[in-house]
Order: structure tokens, then C-alpha cells, then sequence
């Protein structure tokens, strides 16, 4: 058994259920149980909507259920799970992103000698 994530919603709006389901069976096709939700699309308040019940996902990894690479990302965030060292490096690399400069947003670009530089954006 899989936990994964099911592509529902239509064209440039994605929506997608966690669900558990075969692992030999297609990503949106009949699943055992669906355990939670994802909505990757930010709303005005720029967050990203997820639900999941914590409780089934806790019970179908204790009878041998293994997360996709995706969700176990998201449980990694969420807290049920500890984080991979590859999550806290994409959140370092994604906060340097966010970085304010000068009342300016910078952005991270490679230099010749392949360190990253600042570079101010001109937005």
C-alpha cells in the first residue's frame, strides 16, 4: 500500500487528495480510503490549504503503508513525521529567497566561480 496523492480539479487548477491505495494501481484511479487533502494553489492570503487526518495516516503506516516522496514531504512539515535533511535545506535555500534587501527583493544567482551572489532585482 501506497499513500499518495490523487490529481483532481481541472486545467491550471490542480486539487489533490492524500489517499492510501494499491501501490500497483493508477494515481487517479479507485483507492482504499481517502486521508486527507491538498490544495497547492495559494489563496489572497498566500497560503497553501492542507487537511489531513492524522489518526488513519498514523494507523495505515503502522500496518505498512509508505508515503510518496510528496507527501512524506508534507507530514514532514506537518509534524508527523521528522523532517528529511533535504526539507531543511530547501526552506534555508527558499527563506535566503525571501531575503529583503534594502527594501528591495533579492534573488540568488550563481557567479563564475560558482558560489551564489546577491543580485538586487529590479522589481
Amino acid at each position: 500500500m501506497k499513500i499518495r496523492l490523487a490529481l483532481h480539479g481541472c486545467r491550471n487548477r490542480p486539487f489533490y487528495y492524500i489517499v492510501v491505495a494499491h501501490s500497483k494501481s493508477r494515481r487517479d484511479t479507485k483507492y482504499i480510503e481517502q486521508v486527507g487533502s491538498l490544495d497547492p494553489m495559494p489563496n489572497k492570503w498566500n497560503e497553501k490549504l492542507v487537511a489531513i487526518k492524522f489518526d488513519r495516516i498514523r494507523y495505515y503506516m503502522s500496518v505498512g503503508a509508505e508515503p510518496t516522496k510528496p507527501v512524506l514531504h508534507i507530514l514532514a512539515l506537518a509534524g508527523l513525521i521528522p523532517p528529511a535533511p533535504r526539507t531543511l535545506v530547501m526552506a534555508k535555500m527558499n527563506r535566503a529567497k525571501l531575503q529583503i534587501n534594502d527594501g528591495k527583493p533579492t534573488e540568488l544567482a550563481d557567479g563564475a566561480d560558482g558560489q551564489t551572489e546577491e543580485v538586487q532585482s529590479s522589481v
